[in-house]
C-alpha cells in the first residue's frame, strides 16, 4: 500500500508542476486572443471534462503504442515504448487534468481586465515584466485554484492511468487501482482505509478552497 501512495503522490505532484508551467501559457493565450482558432483550442483543451476517461486512455495507448508513428518516435527518444510506464502516466495525467488547471487560471486572467495592463504599458513595462509583476500576482488565487484541483483530479484518477498504465506494483500502480484491486480479492478492510482516506482528503481540500474563496472575496471587498 505504501508503494501505492507514494507513486499517487509522485504521479500528482508531478502533474501539477507539469501543467503549471504548460497550462499558465496556455490559459493566458485563450484569455487574451481573438478568433475561431482560440475556440477550437478551448474546445479540445476541455474535452477531457466530458470524454469517459476509458476513451481517452483508450485513444492515448493507441497513440503511444509502439505501432503508432509518434510512439515509435518516443520509444526511439526514451529507449522504449511509454505504454504501461510511470513516464506515460504522466503523459496521460497531464492531458487528463489539463483544463482542471486552465479553466481556473483562464477565468482568473480574464477577470483582470486590460486596466492593470495599460498601467504597465504607460510605465514602459515589456509584455514579459508586465505578466510576471502584474498578471501572475493578481492571479495567486487562480493558481492555487488551479493547483489543487489539479492535485485532487490526479489522486482519484483511474480509467485513463488502468487503460494506459495497466496494473504494474511499483510501477503504475496507484491508489485508485489499488481499491480496485482490494475490492477484486474481497478485501474490504483494505479498500475501506484507502477509500476512507481519499474521502476525508478530498473533503478537506474542498473545505480549505472554500475558506480561500470566501477570504478572497472579502479582501477584494475591502
Amino acid at each position: 500500500m505504501l508503494d501505492a501512495i507514494l507513486l499517487t503522490l509522485k504521479l500528482a505532484t508531478l502533474t501539477t508542476i507539469i501543467l503549471l508551467l504548460l497550462g499558465t501559457p496556455l490559459a493566458w493565450w485563450l484569455a487574451r486572443s481573438r478568433g475561431l482558432f482560440k475556440d477550437i483550442i478551448a474546445t479540445l483543451v476541455s474535452m477531457p471534462l466530458v470524454l469517459p476517461p476509458t476513451v481517452l486512455g483508450f485513444y492515448l495507448l493507441i497513440t503511444l503504442g509502439p505501432d503508432s508513428p509518434l510512439g515509435q518516435l518516443l520509444s526511439s527518444l526514451f529507449g522504449g515504448p511509454l505504454t504501461f510506464t510511470f513516464g506515460g502516466l504522466v503523459i496521460g495525467s497531464v492531458i487528463f487534468s489539463l483544463p482542471f488547471m486552465v479553466q481556473p487560471l483562464r477565468n482568473t486572467f480574464e477577470s483582470i481586465g486590460t486596466r492593470p495592463l495599460e498601467v504597465a504599458a504607460t510605465l514602459r513595462a515589456s509584455p514579459l515584466d508586465t505578466f510576471f509583476s502584474v498578471v501572475l500576482p493578481l492571479s495567486r488565487h487562480g493558481l492555487l485554484t488551479g493547483s489543487i484541483m489539479t492535485f485532487v483530479h490526479t489522486l482519484g484518477e483511474f480509467g485513463v492511468v488502468l487503460m494506459i498504465g495497466g496494473n504494474i506494483p511499483g510501477e503504475t500502480k496507484v491508489l485508485s487501482i489499488a481499491i480496485y484491486d482490494y475490492v477484486e480479492s474481497l478485501e474490504w478492510a483494505q479498500a475501506h482505509l484507502i477509500a476512507g482516506g481519499m474521502l476525508c482528503f478530498s473533503f478537506i481540500v474542498i473545505l480549505a478552497m472554500t475558506l480561500l474563496e470566501r477570504n478572497s472575496r472579502k479582501g477584494r471587498e475591502l
